[in-house]
C-alpha cells in the first residue's frame, strides 16, 4: 500500500512539474513590455506566421531562447547542487556557496578581458572551456580544506572565503581593464538570462544534457554512496571513480551555468531539497530528472519576475533566486542545529 502511496506522487509530482514548465513558457512568451496576444502566439510559434514582423523577431530572436536557456541552465544548476551535497553529504553545499561559480566567473573574466582587449571577441566554446577550469581550480581548494574541516559551518565560511578571494582577483583584473571591457564584465557578472539566443542555447543544451545523461546513468552508484562508502565498496562500486565523476560532471554543469548566464546564487542549494520534499525521497535516480525539471520551473519564473517586476528596469536574475532560496538556507541550518 505504501509503495502504491510512492508511485502515485512519484506521477502527481512529475505531472504536476511539466504542467508548471507549460505555464512558465506561456506566461514568459506571453509577458514583456511589448503586448503579444495568445493567438499572434500560437500562429507565430505553431503556424510559424507573421515571419519578419516585430511580434515574430520578439517571441523567436529574444523570448523563446531566453525563456529556454533559463529553464536548462536553471535545471543544470540544480543537478549539479545535488552532486554535491551527495559528494560532501552536505546539505548547504552547492556552487555557489562553495566558490564554485566565483572561480569559473574570475577565471572567466580573466579570459575575457584579455580575449575582447588582443582578439576583440571570445567565443562560446572558450567562455565554456574558461569556466569549467576555473571551476575545477576552486573544487580543488575545496576538497583540500574539506579533508581538514569535519564541521558543516566551517565548510560553509571555506567556501565563502574561497569565492572571496576569487571576487578580489577578478577586481585586480577589471583594475587594468578597459572602460568598455569593464562593463561586458561587470554586466555579465550581474546573472542575466538576457544573453541567450539560438547559438549559445545550442552549445549550452549539448553540454548540459550530456553531462545529465552521464548523471542518471551513475544514479546506482550515487544511491549506493548515499548509503555510506562501506556499502559502495561491498557491492562492487569504484568510489574513486565515482567521485572523479562527481566532480567533473558537476563542475562542468555549473561552469556552464556561469558561461552563458554569470553566477547564480541558491538555485544549487534550495532547488534539491524542494524537490526531495516534493518527492519524499532521494532517490537519485528520481531526484536526478526530477531536480532538473524542478530547477527549470524556477528559474524560468525568477526570470520573469525578473524582467517585469521593475519594468524596464530588469533585475539582476541573482537577486531575485536569493529571495526565494535565501529563506530555504536558513530552514536548512536552522533544522540541522535543532537536531544537533
Amino acid at each position: 500500500m505504501k509503495n502504491i502511496k510512492l508511485f502515485v506522487r512519484y506521477q502527481v509530482v512529475f505531472i504536476l512539474l511539466f504542467i508548471l514548465i507549460c505555464v512558465a513558457i506561456i506566461m514568459n512568451v506571453n509577458t514583456g513590455s511589448v503586448n503579444i496576444t495568445p493567438s499572434q502566439i500560437f500562429k507565430i510559434i505553431a503556424l510559424r506566421a507573421e515571419e519578419g514582423s516585430v511580434a515574430s523577431n520578439i517571441i523567436w530572436k529574444i523570448r523563446l531562447p531566453r525563456l529556454l536557456g533559463a529553464a536548462v541552465l536553471g535545471g543544470a544548476l540544480s543537478v549539479s547542487g545535488f552532486m554535491l551535497q551527495t559528494f560532501f553529504r552536505n546539505p548547504i553545499a552547492s556552487p555557489f556557496v562553495l566558490g564554485i561559480s566565483s572561480g569559473a566567473k574570475m577565471f572567466v573574466g580573466f579570459v575575457m578581458l584579455i580575449m575582447l582587449q588582443y582578439v576583440g571577441s571570445i567565443s562560446l566554446t572558450t567562455m565554456v572551456v574558461a569556466s569549467f577550469i576555473g571551476s575545477l581550480l576552486s573544487m580543488g581548494f575545496v576538497l583540500i580544506f574539506a579533508k581538514k574541516v569535519d564541521n558543516m559551518s566551517m565548510l560553509l565560511v571555506v567556501g565563502i572565503m574561497i569565492g572571496y578571494i576569487c571576487s578580489a582577483i577578478t577586481d585586480f583584473f577589471i583594475t587594468f581593464a578597459k572602460e568598455t571591457d569593464v562593463a561586458n564584465l561587470t554586466y555579465w557578472s550581474m546573472g542575466s538570462f538576457s544573453g541567450m539566443n539560438w547559438g549559445s542555447l545550442k552549445v549550452a543544451s549539448v553540454v548540459v544534457f550530456a553531462s545529465l545523461i552521464a548523471t542518471f546513468l551513475l544514479s546506482k552508484p550515487i544511491g549506493a554512496y548515499q548509503l555510506g562508502e562501506g556499502y559502495a565498496k561491498s557491492i562492487g562500486i569504484n568510489i574513486k571513480f565515482l567521485r572523479i565523476m562527481l566532480i567533473i560532471l558537476s563542475s562542468l554543469l555549473s561552469a556552464c551555468v556561469t558561461a552563458f548566464a554569470g553566477p547564480i546564487s541558491f538555485v544549487g542549494i534550495a532547488v534539491p531539497h524542494i524537490t526531495k520534499l516534493l518527492l519524499k525521497t532521494s532517490k537519485p535516480i528520481l531526484i536526478i530528472p526530477a531536480s532538473f525539471l524542478c530547477g527549470a520551473v524556477f528559474c524560468m519564473f525568477c526570470d520573469l519576475i525578473a524582467r517585469t517586476a521593475f519594468s524596464p528596469v530588469e533585475l539582476a536574475i541573482g537577486t531575485v533566486t536569493a529571495i526565494f532560496g535565501a529563506p530555504v538556507v536558513i530552514w536548512l541550518m536552522v533544522s540541522k542545529q535543532r537536531r544537533v
